[in-house]
């Protein structure tokens, strides 16, 4: 039956399962009576719904506290070994899959290393199947038992409808690419194991936003420094974050050439790559033959020497100009959205780190309008280099809670003639 607003009693009891389950996730343990105060439900429906998810082995007991005057108070948390997830990040130097219980503790880890023809899509098919199969083997986790695979990846993602997730990845070569397809079409997963495709940027803009250096902001952008650049806005309009393709700001009329084919770009500039390019360029010791983040270490270590070692001028040069644009880039965003924090991430933004943050929150502030500049703080992201990866396992498991707790199931298959079609039941947000 459904009530005036068009929600169903099953809404109502998903609705509270899941208010429950965050609860828990995000500030357990905590008591029934904790709970009540905590979701704004009534203590009736508190112990209904606990009593739910205890049957259904979501949520278990972990001590207890005193009470005042009465009799000990039971403490509750979310069982980590009753759902798992694997997060899947499709980096510019390597394929990393993880394996995570319902707390995101890792339980184990594979990595593919990315080299000549690094995006060549059934390559990518391929280290993602055999990835996810190590990791399951590893912990002795059976497929039917994933909630589902998250995977963040470079570009525009699309849904689809018949042929799922299609990534659009104009820098690594990528036009139209049925990825989800392609992992479904051989997959051996059972059909009921759902795959989850969005963007990397956003993956990590998720992860720092749940569990890193975003917790408590209502707004916040985090971007992503690797071979490319991207970034991830988190609004209360729009909660689980979107991807904005944040590299491809023109920020020089007839710049240098991006990757993507224009000219100017932001990423012809503070991408990885572009910036090793100018670093070589300029007569810097590009070592040969090494991946990126082996080169951006030397390039690092010739910036900011040990003691008794020389300065190479020429990567401290490049690396002074590339916090200017990265600051002028960081300043359209804060003109733009007026963001709380600006988070860095990725591996390359890792690796420039620290020393580099003073000049880039320099540059940001010359270039930004004062206002919301003075209000925002720009730090580095505080997850590290999985981030990426912990951000995509958390796709299936924000679908789980979303779902009350209970795995989402298959489209339903076409009913037969004369039968009423069923009413697809719609997922609140």
């Amino acid at each position: 039956m459904a009530g005036r607003n068009g929600r169903t009693v099953r809404d109502l009891r998903r609705g509270n399962r899941t208010a429950v389950l965050k609860r828990l996730y995000f500030d357990g343990p905590l008591s029934r009576f904790e709970l009540g105060p905590a979701t704004g439900l009534s203590s009736g429906s508190v112990s209904n719904v606990v009593a739910e998810l205890m049957a259904d082995g979501l949520v278990e007991e972990a001590g207890s506290v005193d009470s005042d005057g009465g009799r000990p108070r039971i403490l509750l948390r979310v069982a980590p070994g009753s759902g798992h997830m694997i997060g899947v990040d499709v980096g510019e130097t390597r394929v990393r899959i993880g394996l995570f219980d319902l707390t995101l503790a890792e339980l184990a880890r594979a990595e593919r290393p990315l080299e000549q023809q690094r995006y060549e899509v059934e390559g990518i098919v391929g280290h993602i199947r055999d990835g996810i199969a190590e990791v399951l083997a590893e912990a002795g986790i059976g497929p039917e038992r994933l909630l589902g695979v998250g995977i963040g990846v470079p570009g525009i993602v699309e849904d689809t409808g018949e042929l799922g997730a299609v990534v659009h990845g104009q820098t690594i070569g990528w036009d139209a690419v049925p990825l989800e397809k392609l992992l479904r079409d051989g997959s051996q997963l059972p059909d009921g194991v759902p795959y989850f495709i969005d963007n990397g940027a956003r993956t990590l803009g998720q992860a720092e936003m749940w569990f890193g250096g975003g917790r408590g902001a209502r707004n916040a952008v985090v971007v992503l420094f690797g071979s490319g650049v991207g970034a991830c806005l988190v609004t209360p309009e729009v909660e689980h974050g979107r991807a904005v393709e944040w590299g491809h700001l023109t920020v020089r009329v007839r710049g240098r050439r991006c990757r993507c084919g224009a000219l100017g770009c932001l990423e012809a500039y503070a991408g990885a790559e572009s910036l090793l390019d100018r670093w070589r360029e300029e007569g810097g010791g590009v070592p040969e033959g090494v991946d990126e983040e082996t080169a951006l270490t030397a390039m690092l270590a010739g910036a900011y020497p040990a003691e008794g070692r020389d300065t190479d001028p020429v990567a401290v040069a490049v690396l002074e100009e590339t916090a200017e644009y990265v600051g002028a880039g960081l300043s359209d965003l804060i003109n733009l959205f007026q963001p709380e924090r600006i988070l860095i991430g990725g591996w390359a933004g890792l690796q420039l780190g620290a020393r580099f943050l003073p000049a880039v929150r320099r540059h940001a502030a010359s270039y930004a309008l004062r206002h919301p500049a003075h209000k925002v703080t720009i730090d580095l992201g505080r997850l590290g280099p999985d981030a990426v990866t912990v951000g995509a396992a958390i796709l299936p498991l924000a679908d789980f809670f979303a779902h009350g707790g209970r795995r989402a199931e298959p489209a339903p298959e076409a009913p037969a003639p004369g039968l009423p079609t069923p009413v697809a039941e719609r997922v609140p947000n």
